[in-house]
């Protein structure tokens, strides 16, 4: 495994990050214990998760994928050697499950930190992220913003900050981050932090081949100012492993199961997997193990987060870290960008 530090932390995290949303739904807390065990003997160290998990949301099973985590912490005890993140779920039509109002006030955020903690079977977490904006902005799957004259929403990223901080102090979150923001928010909080608030520590957003939009306006961002990047959904829901291509996608595959997950299957994105597919056979390599390759070569990713339904995936998905791709590749992975650009915000 290879290492690398968190930015703005003494955080040593490896390279890759386990990604754990599967857990609860379609995968048993048997599987998700077996995962960890293969994850932590290949070296990872680095564990995700979220309040709203397994996905998709529903309250019969919300909070599992944090207890699965919890119970294989108990039983291991083995916490301090772990890095470990979760998230608050931002505003959502679907979600009131989980509490009412969703939002970032000092008491939704006290209620989300706490149960985390307690399902977790733990003191601290170490990256506490806002999982997606309280404003209207594009995320999950919009390409373009649109503007609200009437949106209710103010600007308080110093109010958020400062409560975030103070559970900070209070040793209950070591640092804290962003997920599916844009890079007005993540300005808006290095803003905050030169008038003396927390920096933040990353932004974990959605990036894979089909969906390189963060390279156009945040990724100079996070160059300049020294802000991690954690890369979800590196294998777009399992459509650049090619499995859907060949035939080869089971019954219990996320896209199969959830027809509601569109964002990697329209036309454009099918025809531009298609080429990159092509690319991974003309120089022999698996597909999943290229997708992944060319993010870990990206030098303004912090790490990918890769997730599984199976030991057989997980294993393939972790030896990407060896994989290099040559310039030659890279050049063809660019031209078919270049013809087909971001087809699956």
């Amino acid at each position: 495994m290879k290492y690398t530090t968190l930015p703005n932390t003494n955080l040593k995290i490896s390279k890759l990050c386990l990604g754990t949303m599967t857990w609860g739904q379609q995968n048993t807390e048997a599987e998700a214990h077996e995962q960890l065990d293969f994850a932590i003997e290949k070296g990872i160290n680095f564990i995700d998760c979220a309040e709203m998990y397994p996905v998709p949301a529903n309250p019969k099973t919300q909070g599992r994928t944090e207890t699965y985590i919890g119970n294989w912490l108990s039983k291991n005890k083995n916490r301090a050697d772990l890095i470990i993140t979760s998230k608050i779920a931002g505003p959502s039509r679907n979600m009131d499950h989980i509490r009412t109002p969703l939002d970032f006030s000092k008491k939704s955020l006290e209620d989300a930190i706490h149960s985390s903690l307690k399902r977790l079977h733990t003191d601290y977490i170490d990256l506490y992220q806002l999982h997606w904006p309280e404003r209207n902005t594009n995320y999950f799957g919009q390409r373009d913003y649109s503007h609200k004259v009437d949106e209710k929403w103010n600007d308080n990223f110093s109010e958020v900050l400062t409560h975030l901080e103070e559970f900070v102090n209070a040793g209950k979150i070591r640092h804290i981050g962003l997920s599916n923001e844009t890079p007005f928010g993540v300005m808006r909080c290095i803003e905050e932090s030169r008038k003396g608030k927390m920096k933040i520590a990353s932004v974990q957003n959605p990036y894979n081949l089909v969906n390189r939009k963060d390279e156009i306006g945040l990724s100079e961002i996070l160059h300049r100012e020294n802000i991690g990047y954690l890369a979800y959904s590196p294998l777009g829901f399992g459509t650049l492993t090619g499995k859907y291509l060949v035939g080869k996608a089971d019954e219990n595959s996320r896209i199969n199961q959830f027809k509601q997950y569109t964002r990697y299957s329209s036309k454009q994105a099918f025809k531009a997997i298609e080429k990159y597919f092509d690319i991974s056979k003309k120089h022999n390599l698996s597909f999943a193990q290229m997708s992944l390759a060319f993010i870990l070569q990206k030098k303004f990713v912090t790490a990918p987060i890769i997730g599984a339904t199976s030991i057989e995936q997980l294993s393939e998905n972790i030896d990407s870290i060896y994989i290099s791709l040559s310039k030659e590749i890279l050049k063809e992975i660019d031209a078919v960008h270049h013809q087909i650009p971001n087809p699956a915000p």
